[in-house]
């Protein structure tokens, strides 16, 4: 059975609401001048603070920058324009983050990778930047790419750092709930093993695609990403394994609507997979065909 090949950028639906709840905090006003409460000049911190401005004319600029948050164009020339009067300041990665994830609403991959280097230019440990890098680089490199293995190289380096850093290198800003801030390192977590589970299916390594689809799924599982559901039954269908494919194939038909691409394409492999176990629970013969080398974007 043919699938449709879906080659955009997009948050998980799970992902989309955490982004925006903990995000919308970031880029609240940071501390103009002072080190946060209770740490020294001087100090490491245990955890990586806010940026900070050094100045009130930093700080003044960086309000008039953010004020473009909603238009990702204006939001990255802002941020530009901010980087080359104040070219050593900390507030340049919240403007380039915040663009990141705007062109990242906005579908825009080539320019959300082209935000999320630039960030990693300024801090090489930067968490939601090193996922969203490593998100468009799974997502937007086809198997004809001359260049295929360096960007998966890529993707696969950087997913595996964040999954290093969340805990270190996450700015929390200040009296952020620990719910919101644990529901968050959740999701970068599911979304760091999702990128290295899409990139076992692609190198046709089913067994640890699995593996990291069922880390992604327990990493925020109050949420369950549809996406990720329907590739770990694309994942268990390419092992023969359909009984087990067709429950979680099942289950990404729940979490998802029909008229939306995730939908049709969840009740495609459901459809296929009721067709093949005759809707029990059981192995079918390793002759039946099998599904799409290529997970669903």
């Amino acid at each position: 059975m043919k699938r449709a090949k879906m080659v955009v950028v997009v948050l998980g639906l799970a992902g989309f609401v955490a982004l925006q709840s903990f995000t919308a905090a970031q880029t609240q006003n940071p501390p103009a001048t002072q080190p946060a409460a209770g740490q020294a000049a001087g100090t490491a911190p245990a955890v990586k603070r806010p940026p900070q401005a050094k100045t009130q004319a930093e700080f003044d600029a960086y309000n008039a920058a953010v004020a473009n948050a909603k238009d990702p164009a204006a939001l990255e020339k802002a941020a530009d324009d901010f980087s080359a009067k104040f070219p050593t300041s900390e507030l340049r990665i919240l403007l380039y983050r915040n663009a990141m994830h705007q062109y990242q609403n906005a579908n825009n991959g080539d320019k959300m990778l082209e935000m999320g280097h630039k960030v990693l230019a300024i801090d090489p440990d930067d968490p939601e930047s090193l996922i969203g890098v490593a998100e468009v680089l799974v997502e937007r490199t086809k198997d004809s790419d001359l260049d295929k293995d360096q960007r998966w190289g890529e993707a696969e380096k950087d997913a595996q750092h964040a999954l290093q850093t969340i805990d270190t290198d996450l700015p929390v800003p200040p009296n952020t709930p620990q719910d919101k801030v644990d529901a968050y390192k959740g999701y970068l977590r599911s979304s760091a093993y999702s990128v290295l589970g899409a990139l076992e299916f692609n190198r046709d390594k089913y067994p640890e695609a699995e593996a990291d689809f069922r880390k992604s799924i327990d990493a925020f599982p109050s949420q369950p990403d549809p996406v990720v559901v329907l590739r770990l039954a694309l994942a268990l269908d390419k092992q023969n394994r359909y009984g087990d494919a067709l429950k979680e194939a099942d289950h990404a038909v729940e979490l998802t609507q029909q008229d939306t691409a995730a939908g049709k394409l969840a009740r495609q492999e459901r459809d296929r997979l009721v067709q093949l176990t005759g809707g029990i629970a059981s192995p079918a013969p390793s002759s039946q065909p099998s599904p799409s080398s290529a997970p669903p974007k």
